[in-house]
C-alpha cells in the first residue's frame, strides 16, 4: 500500500461519522477499522473528561491551598478576608459543580458559563491579562468550552413549526465550532521554538501548518487526531509533574501545566468527534 493509499485510508477513518445510528453502521472490512470504530463510542466521553480536568484539578487545588490562595489574593488586591475567602469559594463550587454537570451531561451551558466566568475571573486576578503566554493558554481553553457547547447545541429551529428549517453555515452551532477551533490551537503558539537548529525548525513547521488545517478546517479531524497525539507526548515529556517532588514550586507549576494541556488535548479530541462543522473547507468540499 502506498503512502497515498494509506493517507486516504487514514482520512476515510477519520470523517466517519461519530454519533452515527446502529442500524446504518456498516459492516467494517478490516479489524484494525472495526477497532477504531469501537474507540469512537467513547471518544466524546474522553473528550469532555480531558477537558474538564484542568478545572477539577484547579478546583481541588482551592481546598488543599485555602490559606495559601486567600492570602495571596488579599495581599495583591488589598480586599479584606471576607472577599479573599469569597474568590477561593466561588473558585472551588464553580470549577467542581461545573465538571460535576459536563460530565454528567446535565445543564451543560449553564456549566461552561460558568466555567467561562471562572476564566475571565482568574484572568483578572492571578493578572494572566498582562502575561501573553498563559493568556493565550486560558484562551485556547475558552476554545474547548465553545466547542462544548457546540457538541451540547442542536441545530437551530425554524421560526414557524412545520416548515422545514435550512442549514445555514453561519450558524449559531457553526460559529461556535469555528471560534473553538481557532481559540484552540493557539495553544501550539506556545510551544513553537523560533531556534535555528534542525529539529526545531521541522517542529515548528510541522506545528504550523497542522495549527492552520485545524483552523481553516482543511482535513479537520485527521489534522486535530495528529495534534492531539503530538500534544500527548508533549505533555507527559515536558510536564511529569510527578517526578518532582511536591515541596518545590516546579510540581505546581509542572502540575497546573499539564492538566491545562490535557485540556487542550480534549478540545481537539471533540474536534474529531464533532468535525469542523459548516464554517469549514471540508464542508466547501462537499460543494465542489
Amino acid at each position: 500500500m502506498g503512502h497515498g493509499d494509506l493517507m486516504s485510508r487514514a482520512e476515510d477513518v477519520a470523517e466517519q461519522p461519530q454519533y452515527s445510528e446502529p442500524c446504518f453502521r456498516p459492516e467494517p472490512a478490516l479489524s484494525s477499522l472495526q477497532f477504531l470504530r469501537l474507540t469512537k463510542r467513547g471518544l466524546p466521553h474522553a473528550a469532555r473528561l480531558c477537558l474538564v480536568s484542568t478545572f477539577l484539578e484547579d478546583g481541588v487545588r482551592m481546598w488543599f491551598q485555602w490559606e495559601e490562595q486567600s492570602e495571596y489574593i488579599n495581599s495583591t488586591w488589598s480586599c479584606g478576608r471576607f472577599l479573599a475567602n469569597a474568590f477561593v469559594m466561588i473558585n472551588l463550587l464553580g470549577q467542581l459543580g461545573g465538571c460535576v454537570l459536563v460530565l454528567s451531561r446535565n445543564r451543560v451551558q449553564q456549566a461552561c458559563y460558568t466555567l467561562f466566568s471562572i476564566i475571565a475571573l482568574q484572568t483578572v486576578a492571578y493578572s494572566i491579562l498582562w502575561d501573553p503566554h498563559f493568556l493565550i493558554r486560558n484562551l485556547a481553553l475558552g476554545g474547548g468550552l465553545l466547542l462544548l457547547l457546540a457538541e451540547c447545541r442542536g441545530e437551530a429551529r425554524g421560526v414557524f413549526a412545520g416548515v422545514p428549517s435550512v442549514r445555514h453555515q453561519s450558524s449559531p452551532k457553526h460559529l461556535l465550532q469555528l471560534g473553538g477551533r481557532v481559540l484552540l490551537v493557539l495553544m501550539f503558539m506556545t510551544l513553537l521554538h523560533f531556534d535555528l537548529s534542525l529539529l526545531s525548525v521541522l517542529q515548528d513547521l510541522v506545528g504550523t501548518a497542522l495549527i492552520v488545517l485545524v483552523a481553516v478546517g482543511f482535513k479537520t479531524k485527521l489534522a486535530a487526531l495528529t495534534l492531539a497525539a503530538w500534544l500527548l507526548c508533549i505533555n507527559f515529556t515536558f510536564n511529569a509533574f510527578w517526578s518532582v517532588p511536591s515541596y518545590k514550586p516546579m510540581h505546581d507549576f509542572l502540575k497546573y501545566d499539564f492538566f491545562q494541556t490535557t485540556s487542550v488535548i480534549g478540545g481537539l479530541l471533540l474536534v474529531v468527534a464533532l468535525g469542523p462543522g459548516g464554517v469549514s473547507m471540508d464542508e466547501k468540499k462537499k460543494e465542489w
